[in-house]
């Protein structure tokens, strides 16, 4: 069955970096977009960045664009998620995710089939 992984996430202060990957294991995954979507507490989940089985193309979240950068790489199964000048409000659980209905939008408009376990991401200010 379809595994997504996700590691790289701590506690990290304001302005600071990181980066997350998701192994992936079950499906062909070259074949399939992915994504990252984060759930904040007492919040919805909600869509942050996706991106095409090449890797032509990505979308972002106005909240994230110009500061996060999705990339993957085809031959090792992994998706990253490079986060940098991260803010309090970025504290989360992230969730690297696939088999989406579509590239952008909101949760239900994305509708992603699979789902990793999370990472937690911790910004203090």
């Amino acid at each position: 069955q379809v595994q997504l992984v996700e590691s790289g996430g701590g506690l990290v202060q304001a302005g600071g970096s990181l980066r997350l990957s998701c192994a992936a294991a079950g499906l062909s995954f070259s074949s399939y977009a992915m994504g990252w979507f984060r759930q904040a507490p007492g919040k919805e989940r909600e869509f942050v960045t996706t991106i095409t089985r090449i890797g032509d193309a990505t979308y972002y979240a106005d909240s994230v664009k110009g500061r996060f950068t999705i990339s993957r790489d085809n031959a090792k199964n992994r998706l990253y998620l490079q986060m940098n000048s991260l803010k309090p409000e970025d504290t989360a659980v992230y969730y690297c995710a696939t088999g989406l209905l579509k590239m952008y939008g909101t949760l239900s408009d994305v509708l992603p089939q699979y789902w990793g376990q999370g990472t937690q991401v911790t910004v203090s200010s």
